[in-house]
């Protein structure tokens, strides 16, 4: 038999293996649903632990629903207070500028002593509320600025706008707030920057107190701070408030010329107007009279003649008409007689020297304010947000914001006389402004009012970077100024027209030409020249009424505008030197001649004529030529014209000749007017063009001419 024959499975072993498999797979079966029932009972605990959170929840929710909402309306009540406050700051700022304006331009002789000292207090009480609300601005962030509880609610700051005051808000929307978001991370103190269109804030808080950190830069800047050891250990905080706008200049007593000084200049005028309006009561009077007895007429003419009815209404109506005609016209002279007066103030002189002032006293006649105000201010840092029991408790002094003395009052504690050093400053000089020479840095006496030059050391003028660099003894309101006279006299000057009722006034000066186009009633700057570069300045391609436009350059620094006084302070000749007993008849020569060069200006050019230093001070000379479009303007054919106020001539001498004369040129006659002289060798298109004018374009182009002086200061 062989050994290789398989060997046969039993049929009880089959039988085994088979119940060995059934019994592996119910076993398998019997986990999985023990699994499966596991996992139910694990998922449903779940469901019912999160049912019984989301109720507990759910009833913590309703507990304090009313709290939360309470909370909530004390937090948005912002909303409102924000708006409100936009309201008030364009109430405020057109208060201010309004009133500035009214202080800087409106004739000495038509504003009472009461009302100006009115205007300055009001000034005072609304540069005080605007200074109010930039402390408690500012008290809000220093109050913050330690906080590190990622719950806490921030109060935001929203500047205060200057002109157009805008709003300061505490916005108060559960931002989280931590100190590293406000503190530099070298130092750990405190520094923000918030910007406007006419105001910047710099804040930095002293909150670790390290003597080693005692420079301070203000980020993305080169505006800072050199403090000294003793307020390097200090509760703190310096501020700077530069306002773009200087309303602080405003509150600077200013002597009001006497009514004797102010009517001499238009006592001819107003005589005029007097006798004019007399003239228009006797004429009303007059016809009045007329009128009814030519009334009583026409009735006894109706009862007796009933069919000249037709003629008598026709008369009746031509009298009427023609009465009325001259009360319009004595209306019109008066009010022409008025605007004579407003421009012959325009070209006055005074007599009387400026209030004395002392040798640190800034002379605002002599000097402006330019890129507006530095408010500095040390101050104490306010109590910090402290964190308890989940809760954020700050103190809140009932004081506010308080100013830190520096140095103190009385230094007996103190060793050394040099333990309160003076802080150097380091500011930006605003970039839309020009400074011709290096700017001289002023701080304002609060009590005597006045600008003062003493308490400020060691200044340097970085002017690549527009940077100025500065010690103070103590801190306040600061600012830059330059001499207000820097540009006069003027070198020379040109009026030329550009199209029809359009001109281009080009005035050119030892640092800048500068260039001015008129029409209608507006103004622009259309360059500006330095050292023959020329400079960008935001005021170009913006078209602006005449004296908003006068400010906006003066603000510039680009100040070609004299006052009554600037004739104290400025080498000219004699026409602005006059003295008192010639006053009535320099002025009218002046604004006679401005007037009728404005007349003429939409057709002929005129220019700067060195003649016009050597010719009597009753009597102005300048060029004029008629301006013809397809004319080269290389070698321009021009006229001398020589014009007393009441004569005008053309002279026989050129620009180039060697000698002053008053020769009239060959074949030429005098002439009362300057239209009437230059009508003798002007065409007839170029006539008509002058008839033409717009009036508008001509009481501009005069009133430049009368801003300017460039007459008397060329």
């Amino acid at each position: 038999m062989s050994g290789s024959k398989k060997k046969k499975v039993t049929k009880a072993e089959r039988l085994k293996l088979l119940q060995e498999e059934e019994e592996r797979r119910l076993k398998e079966e019997e986990e999985a649903r023990l699994k499966y029932e596991k996992e139910e009972m694990e998922r449903l605990e779940i469901q019912r632990i999160e049912k019984e959170k989301w109720n507990r929840l759910e009833a913590k929710d309703l507990e304090r629903r009313n709290e939360e909402l309470e909370e909530l309306y004390l937090l948005e009540r912002c909303f409102p207070e924000a708006e409100k406050l936009k309201q008030e700051t364009r109430m405020l700022s057109q208060l201010i500028e309004k009133l500035k304006f009214i202080l800087l331009e409106t004739p000495p002789c038509d504003l009472q002593d009461k009302n100006k000292i009115q205007y300055q207090e009001s000034i005072l009480q609304l540069q005080e509320l605007l200074h109010l609300k930039f402390n408690v601005a500012t008290e809000i962030l220093l109050r913050i600025v330690n906080m590190e509880s990622p719950c806490v609610t921030q109060a935001g700051l929203k500047l205060l706008d200057s002109n157009s005051l805008s709003s300061l808000t505490s916005q108060s929307t559960g931002i989280t707030c931590q100190a590293s978001t406000l503190a530099d991370l070298d130092s750990g103190n405190m520094e923000k920057v918030i910007k406007d269109e006419n105001v910047t804030l710099y804040v930095w808080a002293n909150l670790k107190k390290n003597p080693r950190h005692r420079s301070v830069r203000f980020s993305e800047t080169q505006i800072g701070f050199e403090i000294p050891r003793i307020l390097a250990t200090s509760d703190i905080a310096v501020r700077l408030l530069h306002t773009h706008y200087d309303h602080v200049s405003a509150l600077h007593p200013v002597s009001t010329p006497s009514k004797e000084h102010t009517s001499s200049v238009t006592e001819l005028v107003k005589d005029d107007v007097e006798n004019v309006e007399k003239a228009i009561s006797k004429e009303v009077e007059e016809e009045s009279k007329q009128q009814e007895k030519q009334s009583h007429l026409i009735q006894e003419e109706k009862l007796k003649v009933e069919e000249e009815q037709d003629d008598i209404e026709v008369k009746m109506s031509s009298a009427e008409e023609e009465s009325e005609a001259i009360k319009c016209e004595l209306e019109m002279k008066v009010l022409s007689e008025t605007v004579s007066a407003a421009q012959l103030l325009l070209v006055e002189n005074s007599s009387e020297k400026p209030d004395f002032f002392e040798n640190d006293m800034v002379d605002l006649f002599q000097f402006t304010t330019l890129g507006g105000v530095y408010h500095l201010d040390i101050l104490e840092l306010p109590p910090q947000c402290k964190p308890v029991k989940g809760w954020m408790i700050v103190e809140i002094l009932k004081e506010g914001l308080q100013k830190y003395t520096y140095p103190p009052e009385t230094t007996e504690d103190f060793e050394t006389e040099n333990a309160f050093p003076p802080i150097e400053v380091t500011l930006e000089v605003h970039e839309n402004v020009i400074f011709f020479e290096n700017p001289m840095v002023v701080r304002w006496d609060a009590e005597g009012k006045h600008w003062r030059t003493d308490g400020i050391s060691n200044v340097s003028y970085k002017p690549n970077e527009r940077l100025i660099t500065f010690s103070l003894d103590t801190f306040g309101p600061v600012t830059l100024i330059q001499d207000a006279h820097i540009n006069m006299p003027y070198q020379s000057w040109e009026l030329r027209p550009l199209d029809v009722n359009k001109v281009l006034l080009t005035v050119t000066t030892v640092f800048t030409e500068i260039q001015i186009q008129i029409k209608e009633n507006l103004c622009m700057l259309s360059s500006v020249k330095l050292k023959d570069k020329k400079h960008i300045s935001i005021l170009e391609g913006t078209w602006m009424t005449p004296i908003p436009f006068i400010i906006a350059l003066k603000e510039a620094g680009l100040n070609i505008f004299p006052t009554r006084y600037s004739h104290f302070y400025v080498v000219i000749n004699n026409k602005a030197r006059m003295n008192l007993s010639k006053f009535n008849v320099v002025p009218l020569v002046e604004v006679k001649a401005y007037r009728q060069m404005a007349l003429l200006s939409s057709t002929f050019a005129f220019g700067w004529s060195k003649w016009n230093l050597l010719c009597n001070s009753t009597k102005v000379v300048f060029k004029v030529r008629e301006h013809l479009p397809e004319e080269c303007t290389e070698n321009p054919n021009w006229a001398l014209l020589m014009f007393s106020g009441d004569r005008a001539q053309r002279l026989k001498i050129k620009e180039e000749s060697e000698a002053f004369s008053e020769a009239l040129k060959e074949e030429t006659e005098f002439h009362s007017t300057l239209y009437h002289m230059v009508r003798d060798f002007a065409s007839k298109e170029a006539m008509e063009k002058v008839r033409s004018s717009n009036c508008q374009f001509v009481n501009s182009v005069c009133h430049m001419l009368l801003s300017t002086r460039l007459l008397s200061y060329s």
